[in-house]
């Protein structure tokens, strides 16, 4: 855990070049075929040598997959959140499906354009991020409210409700805006401040996620910084961790983690995309172990990484975790909802 930042620095942008380089030449075979099956054309030493380097011990793997996959009913899925009464909540295509803890469709709200994040609230309040603002729904699914637009550019990555405020990312603008329940805006955060000592949020994709801690501090990925850092509600940058590298310990390509979870014990759970693998940092952000690798949620493993910006988009596993440290997968390739429990120790 770093307590202060400071500039990008040479070696952070050589390991970032490194690390996309390698990702263009195991996964160039999915740009000209999306089912991996006709090759990269790369020299098949290069391409094995590319997808050694990803590999880990597989004894690093803390977790593993029971039941099967329950389905979301989309084309395309985007994200989950878990409700106080076990509820799945599922946003894609153009609505929010509720479903029960087996699988079953409970409820379908449904939406004038495509939601691309979602929250809800302890008291049972549905907030949807749209493109440029927040919709409110009840427990019934009737709209409550439409909260004011943000403009053109914006484009809601990321929500999540604390017990008075409501935290949006917005990807387009690069800054975390916090809400009072009501809709006000009461501060944006993140935005570059030399003076305070905060670099800014660098944002090259629709991958910007937040959580609230277990320490009621606001955490938030610096996706072009590939790293975790941790705000007051007031704004103040507390401190950051995360290192860019294709090994298992660090996060590959120029914007992971993708989305991010909170465990009750104040550990997190990080998804990468492009070269799609789930696993377990310590509350200080170091590295613990696995929950899943490229080989166990994707058919081709390794060598499938998704470099178009469709399969960029679709690859961006989304991961919540419920009050008793289970973890739930959302597949965007297969668009499913999948869950890993930990293994027996021993």
């Amino acid at each position: 855990m770093t307590q202060r930042q400071g500039k990008m620095d040479s070696g952070v942008i050589i390991t970032v070049l490194i690390c996309t380089a390698l990702l263009v030449a195991i996964g160039a075979v999915l740009l000209v075929d999306a089912t991996g099956r006709r090759g990269s054309g790369l020299s098949r030493v290069y391409e094995l040598d590319a997808v050694r380097l990803a590999s880990f011990d597989p004894n690093l793997i803390l977790y593993h997959e029971v039941g099967p996959p329950i389905a979301t009913g989309f084309e395309r899925s985007r994200a989950l959140a878990l409700g106080a009464n076990g509820r799945f909540y599922i946003a894609g295509d153009k609505a929010v499906h509720v479903l029960r803890d087996k699988g079953t469709l409970e409820q379908v709200i449904r939406l004038a354009s495509e939601p691309h994040c979602v929250a809800v609230s302890a008291e049972g309040r549905l907030y949807v991020g749209l493109r440029d603002h927040v919709a409110v729904f009840d427990e019934a699914g009737q709209r409550i409210v439409s909260w004011e637009p943000l403009g053109e550019r914006s484009f809601l990555s990321s929500i999540v409700v604390a017990r008075d405020d409501v935290f949006v990312a917005d990807a387009g603008h690069a800054v975390v805006l916090r809400y009072d329940k009501t809709g006000q805006l009461i501060r944006r955060i993140g935005e570059k401040d030399p003076d305070r000592d905060i670099p800014g949020f660098i944002v090259p994709s629709p991958y910007f996620d937040l959580a609230v801690a277990p320490d009621g501090l606001l955490r938030v990925v610096n996706p072009g910084r590939t790293r975790i850092e941790a705000y007051t509600f007031r704004g103040d940058l507390e401190f950051f961790w995360g290192q860019n590298s294709i090994r298992i310990e660090g996060f590959c390509g120029c914007c992971n983690p993708a989305n991010f979870a909170m465990l009750p014990d104040g550990r997190y759970v990080t998804a990468e995309k492009g070269l799609i693998r789930v696993k377990i940092y310590d509350a200080d952000g170091v590295f613990e172990g696995v929950v899943a690798g490229p080989d166990e949620l994707v058919v081709g493993g390794a060598a499938r990484v998704f470099l178009s910006v469709e399969d960029a988009e679709a690859s961006g596993f989304d991961v919540a975790v419920d009050p008793d440290g289970r973890i739930f997968v959302l597949d965007t390739i297969e668009n499913t909802v999948r869950l890993f429990v930990e293994r027996e120790k021993g």
